[in-house]
């Protein structure tokens, strides 16, 4: 037996306001705001009506392969850039004889903090990248996170790690 939702009745009073002035002798009604919805916030959502659209299973597999390329890519870098901060350490310890080489005695400390900054923004694009891939592997790749559109095909190509459409980020950026 299903029991049946109670929505409240909402009473709209009405009254008569006199306008003081001595000259006006109309008469106005007033009525109360009556806003035209009934559901709290902390009603259970509702499923968004209507289809749901994703981008096809090729097209998800070509965005599979590109961002397979740019992972690569990115961990061939990523490996490069601690080769060359292992190497800038052994310099920086054992090689002592080479000191006259660096014009100041922070430069080479200097150099491997940004080395270490390139190689931490490498490890979180790869980190944006694999997210992407689990995205494909969900179907859910190319949905943007706040509007629930399909972002556009040619961003996608350019950050396919993109979560939001280019709607989106203006609206955020505006705020």
């Amino acid at each position: 037996m299903m029991r049946e939702e109670k929505k409240p009745n909402i009473i709209v009073a009405h009254r008569r306001v006199e306008s003081k002035s001595a000259g006006n002798n109309e008469s106005r009604t007033m009525i109360n705001y009556q806003p035209d919805f009934n559901r709290s916030i902390l009603d259970e959502p509702v499923q968004q009506q209507g289809p749901v659209y994703r981008y096809s299973d090729e097209e998800l597999t070509e965005f599979r392969e590109l961002i397979t390329s740019r992972l690569e890519s990115a961990r061939k870098e990523l490996m490069y850039l601690q080769g060359l901060i292992t190497r800038k350490d052994e310099a920086g310890t054992e090689d002592t004889e080479n000191r006259y080489m660096n014009m100041e005695d922070g430069s080479g400390a200097m150099e491997r903090e940004q080395l270490a900054q390139l190689a931490s923004r490498q490890i979180q694009f790869i980190n944006h990248l694999e997210k992407a891939m689990i995205r494909i592997e969900n179907k859910t790749y190319g949905i943007c996170r706040v509007t629930g559109k399909l972002i556009d095909k040619a961003r996608l190509r350019a950050v396919p790690h993109a979560t939001l459409s280019i709607e989106a980020k203006k609206y955020m950026a505006g705020k």
